[in-house]
């Protein structure tokens, strides 16, 4: 049986810790003027993966 490839594009986003998987924020690369300051800055950093999309990012990664 072959080894399992990874999705390129999955690998690039999201980064595998101890609780599950981390990943950036989306929608904040543009259009930010009509975005409150609040909206913006609850945008930064780095969130993690729901529970529920868990099974298919794995998937993704080959593991």
């Amino acid at each position: 049986m072959p080894k399992m490839k990874t999705k390129s594009g999955a690998a690039k986003r999201f980064k595998k810790t101890a609780n599950g998987f981390k990943h950036k924020q989306s929608f904040t690369s543009h259009i930010l003027t009509k975005k409150s300051p609040k909206r913006k800055r609850q945008l930064r950093g780095t969130k993690l993966i729901a529970k529920s999309d868990v099974a298919s990012i794995n998937r993704m990664l080959g593991q």
